[in-house]
C-alpha cells in the first residue's frame, strides 16, 4: 500500500528530498507524475483513467506535506524500507489503508515511473 501523511505534520520537509519518485510534496504545490519521474505523454494510474504525465494537479493537501499515492512505491526497488517514514521525527509516514498493493504491484510502478 502506498504511504500517506497524517495530520500529525510538522511540515519539517525532511520525507521531501528522500522520496525517490519524487510522490511527496508541500502543502498547497500541484503535482505531476512527470515530476522526479521519465514518464512522458499519457499514464494510466492505479483507479484505470489515464492523464497526461505533465498534467498539473490540485494539491492533495494545502496544509500539510503529502503523498501522491499513483507515484508511491513504498521505496520498493530503491530501499529496505520507506525512506519517508525512516526520517521523520514525528512518525506520521504510515500505510494509506486505502491503497493496497503487493511488492510485486509496487515493483510495478516502480518500473512504469522509471523507465
Amino acid at each position: 500500500m502506498a504511504i500517506k501523511i497524517t495530520d500529525e505534520c510538522i511540515n519539517c520537509g525532511a520525507c521531501e528530498p528522500e522520496c525517490p519518485n519524487n510522490a511527496i510534496y508541500e502543502g498547497g504545490v500541484e503535482w505531476a507524475i512527470a515530476d522526479g519521474t521519465s514518464v512522458k505523454g499519457a499514464y494510466t494510474l492505479m483507479d484505470g483513467s489515464t492523464m497526461d504525465a505533465d498534467q498539473r494537479n490540485a494539491p492533495i493537501s494545502v496544509d500539510t506535506y503529502y503523498i501522491v499515492p499513483n507515484k508511491c512505491t513504498e521505496c520498493q526497488g530503491f530501499h529496505e524500507e520507506p525512506q519517508c517514514a525512516a526520517v521523520c521525527p514525528v512518525d506520521c509516514c504510515v500505510p494509506d489503508e486505502m491503497y493496497q498493493e503487493t511488492v510485486d504491484e509496487l515493483l510495478g510502478k516502480k518500473d512504469k515511473l522509471h523507465v
